[in-house]
């Protein structure tokens, strides 16, 4: 998306809201404002029948029943609810959870937490290409594992867990499964009944919906036991309390609805558009692509520059937003904990950008960002030389 001369190449930080959810949303801030609580009048009707669409379409994307979708702020609220709802209602049957090194910081830090109150975490590691060992995975879970945690796709390397086989192994063991699938959901076809996840947490800012609204599908059969953070007036069948953000709810569900339609095309077309950026910066520079031998997301790649430090490279390409990795984390000058788990070293990690594509990206776009990259580097290369 270009405003002016800039380009946005960011997508998996956030997507800009596509035109049609808008169209969707703006009803229900001012004619159609009703509380989807108020049970007594038409306004709280309309307000909770707009609710149920909207749980009918996301549902319907991961192919889950819609009285399996909960509704939260976003999916790191989704994450909390899911880990520490579950674990705090279960730990009489264990203490140990298994996650991955690489996750995003929204499970890593709710993990540090339950470790403050009393649980076992395994952090297990992955290899150079950010792929996790399922027989590591296996040998982990002990007869006090209650959970394994591991996202359906990185957010800095695009790299895709093989979820299905994980599940299939945890149910094996008795042990319940949650994925953090915030990345792949409007990216990547998911069935949730194929992939036998017991939990899984996702956004709507990631997918051209609105900030604000995010869900946790629990699984209806065999149905995870989960204690609510909040208390309050009991909506969201008492796991999440407080008036629904309907506005952004509708939203959600109608950016899920337009994913469903157009992710086929979306990704074979910025499939393509990824490996042209990819193949014109290994031809142009001197740059390998982080976790290239592995199953990625379409839109996604981790360009590492050698010799190159990416804030200095950031700061020049003024044109251009693009990132060193998550948005939680660009505030901090430290290497990625994604990339230095993988082995890379701090020097590598630290000349590593993330670009990420998108619906509304245009070849002409790539383009001016290829230009851009060629008028830059040489520059670099001066100053590091």
């Amino acid at each position: 998306m270009k405003n002016s001369s800039k380009i946005y190449l960011d997508y998996n930080a956030t997507t800009p809201v596509d035109e049609r959810v808008v169209e969707a949303m703006l009803p229900f801030f001012t004619r159609l404002f009703g509380n989807a609580s108020s049970n007594d009048h038409i306004f709280g009707w309309e307000a909770d029948d707009a609710v149920d669409v909207a749980r009918e379409q996301l549902a319907d994307l991961i192919g889950a029943s819609a009285n399996e979708i909960c509704f939260t702020s976003g999916a790191t609220e989704a994450i909390n609810l899911g880990l520490r709802g579950f674990c705090n209602a279960n730990k009489a049957r264990g203490n140990h959870i298994i996650t991955c090194k690489t996750e995003h910081k929204a499970v890593l830090e709710t993990c540090r937490h339950l470790e403050e109150v009393g649980f076992d975490i395994t952090y297990l590691d992955v290899n150079f290409n950010g792929a996790i060992d399922l027989d590591e995975l296996k040998t982990s879970i002990t007869k006090k594992t209650l959970l394994v945690c591991l996202m359906h796709a990185n957010n800095e390397t695009g790299v895709i867990h093989p979820v299905k086989e994980i599940a299939e192994l945890c149910r094996s063991k008795g042990v319940r499964f949650f994925s953090d699938a915030t990345q792949s959901v409007g990216k990547l076809p998911i069935n949730v009944k194929e992939m036998c996840a017991d939990m899984i947490a996702f956004s709507s800012h990631k997918l051209y919906g609105p900030k604000g609204a995010g869900a946790l599908y629990i699984a209806g059969e065999n149905k995870p036991t989960i204690y609510p953070l909040f208390t309050g007036g009991g909506q969201e069948k008492g796991l999440r309390p407080g008036t629904l953000n309907v506005p952004a709810i509708v939203g959600f569900g109608k950016a899920c609805e337009i994913c469903k339609d157009e992710l086929a095309a979306d990704a074979d077309r910025l499939s393509d558009l990824r490996n042209y950026v990819e193949q014109e910066l290994i031809e142009l520079f001197d740059v390998s692509i982080n976790s290239s031998s592995e199953d990625r997301l379409p839109h996604t790649t981790n360009v590492q520059f050698k010799n190159i430090d990416s804030i200095h490279l950031l700061r020049r390409l003024r044109n251009l937003a693009i990132s060193r990795g998550s948005a939680c984390s660009s505030a901090i000058s430290q290497p990625s904990h994604v990339l230095t788990a993988m082995g890379l070293s701090a020097d590598k990690a630290m000349s590593s950008i993330r670009i990420g594509l998108g619906r509304f990206t245009t070849r002409e776009e790539v383009h001016m960002a290829i230009k851009e990259f060629e008028d830059v580097i040489p520059q670099l290369k001066l100053v590091a030389g």
